[in-house]
């Protein structure tokens, strides 16, 4: 269910799912076949969604991390807003979450959960598709290009400025964060 949150005249919408998180486990899942010509030991890997589509891909400590997203879903009720799942695997953890984003050209955004030192919170990002991008905004806009062109997903939105002009963004939005307290069905 979309609730309507207001903050500085500006509506805004939460899903109340938006931060649910599911962990996958590792163990149970069957091991995936390893690719033509691999050798060693097969993948102990969770099996992956078809549709799956790979956003980043990096060295952490816990192993190989790589998020991508899948089941792109246009909102019935209002066009502009979009719902992905957010596949984050650190080695063989995978934890899945629904992201919101709205794809409009005056309010561009991503909503998402995360923990935190209260328990769970939202996370509410204004997006500016077409400015500059660094290591803090990069996968907010790989989620949101994924999300509302998902023709350009996993492409640099570095390289997606004309793009974006292209589409009407501008590139002088106004990036922000909020944290909002997650709704007490999603805790």
């Amino acid at each position: 269910m979309l609730k309507p949150f207001r903050r500085a005249g500006a509506l805004v919408l939460i899903l109340a799912s938006a931060a649910a998180t599911i962990t996958a486990p590792a163990a149970p899942a069957a091991p995936a076949a390893p690719a033509a010509g691999a050798e060693g030991p097969e993948s102990t890997d969770p099996p992956r969604p078809a549709d799956l589509v790979e956003l980043r891909r990096r060295p952490s400590l816990e192993g190989e991390e790589m998020v991508g997203v899948f089941k792109v879903r246009v909102d019935p009720d209002q066009s502009d807003l979009r719902r992905v799942q957010l596949w984050e695997q650190r080695g063989s953890r995978v934890v899945i979450s629904t992201d919101v984003l709205r794809c409009a050209t005056t309010a561009p955004s991503r909503l998402t959960g995360r923990s935190g030192p209260a328990g769970r919170q939202l996370v509410l990002r204004s997006l500016n598709p077409g400015g500059p991008i660094t290591s803090a905004n990069r996968l907010d806009h790989l989620v949101w290009w994924a999300a509302c062109a998902p023709e350009l997903a996993g492409r640099d939105p570095a390289e997606l400025v004309q793009e974006a002009r292209r589409r009407g963004f501008q590139g002088g939005l106004v990036e922000r964060e909020e944290i909002l307290p997650a709704p007490p069905s999603a805790r």
